[in-house]
């Protein structure tokens, strides 16, 4: 009992540290006037994906090598197929539940040319990751993809800050943010608070992130579950899915683009920049549990990306269909066929 309390304290620590990183980020945004296709693709998905990184990072670090492999992998895996399935579903609800406040529904509020941006960045990203699995663990080739990954990313992110999106796109609104925490009071807090708060979350986060590694290892151990399944289910859901509620808020105000960006950002971000650190700190073979949500993963993301390709527009139907390949992967889980 004591081990699952701790874990719920780690998680605690983890999302308090992702909400005042993301908080800071947001502003950092605001401060440099960037579009809110950037905000929510870049900052705002970075900061709700950095716990991510880190849980991996630490359980590859100081875990065992068997578990604390098995721990990265699932965390490094589970959280772009979380969001692409999970995370669209919530939003499609939402949309659904604001449908009276949307004459122009079901037809979402979104940029289309930085969603399609995000959606090919990540299907192309994502799945020369994947390839790396099967290619074998040469530490050239290995290092080769990721610094491919690595500079991938450097470049979406360039393209993205410096705009080229459609004619929905704009600068993000003061009203868009709620106050900076370590300067509630201020509308225009210094940058060097701003960075005081970014720097004290990730602290937090790292603090979290070594707790929840220590027990899952601990409960998986006891329980007698794969820490990898334990980890894809637990660590996603854990660390992303609750910051994924401010995409929920984004939507109620129709502000669809940072909604949705803020999905597929994190997507770009963990499917190029963390599976590039998982190819270079582990052996970097996947199983058929994992290759199954890598699959699941296409299929969700390939649905939204399809509609936007081909018909300038997404949907919250298309969204709604996430909700249903996650339930499948449960299914599966429940009944021990993975």
């Amino acid at each position: 009992m004591i081990n699952w309390m701790l874990l719920l304290v780690a998680l605690g620590i983890i999302l308090l540290g992702a909400t005042v990183f993301t908080n800071g980020l947001e502003w950092f945004g605001k401060k440099m006037n960037l579009s809110d296709g950037a905000v929510g693709s870049i900052f705002a998905a970075v900061g709700t994906a950095l716990p991510e990184t880190l849980v991996p990072i630490i359980a590859i670090l100081f875990g065992s090598k068997s578990a604390g492999h098995e721990i990265g992998v699932g965390a490094i895996i589970g959280a772009p197929f979380m969001l692409g399935t999970l995370a669209f579903f919530i939003s499609g609800v939402a949309v659904m539940f604001n449908r009276g406040k949307r004459d122009d529904y079901p037809v979402m509020r979104v940029d289309t040319v930085v969603m399609r941006r995000d959606m090919e960045y990540f299907l192309v990203l994502y799945a020369v990751a994947i390839i790396a699995s099967f290619l074998g663990g040469h530490p050239v080739i290995k290092t080769f993809i990721a610094l491919a990954l690595f500079l991938s990313y450097g470049g979406y992110a360039l393209k993205t800050i410096q705009g080229g999106g459609g004619p929905e796109a704009h600068e993000i609104e003061e009203s868009e943010l709620e106050p900076c925490y370590f300067a509630p009071t201020s509308h225009d807090p210094h940058i060097s608070v701003i960075a005081t708060q970014v720097i004290s979350s990730l602290l937090l986060i790292v603090w979290g992130s070594y707790i929840f590694v220590e027990k899952v290892q601990v409960i998986s151990l006891k329980m007698g579950i794969s820490p990898l399944i334990l980890a894809m289910i637990i660590a996603p859901i854990a660390t992303e899915l609750p910051e994924k509620f401010n995409s929920v808020i984004w939507i109620r105000r129709g502000k669809d683009t940072l909604a949705i960006g803020n999905i597929t950002g994190a997507m770009v971000f963990q499917g190029a920049m963390i599976t590039a650190i998982g190819i270079i700190m582990t052996e970097w073979r996947l199983g058929p549990a994992a290759l199954l949500t890598v699959g699941l993963t296409f299929a969700s993301v390939g649905l939204a990306y399809c509609q936007i390709r081909w018909k300038r527009h997404l949907t919250p139907g298309t969204l709604l269909a996430g909700g249903f390949f996650y339930l499948a992967f449960l299914v599966l889980v429940v009944t021990g066929k993975i």
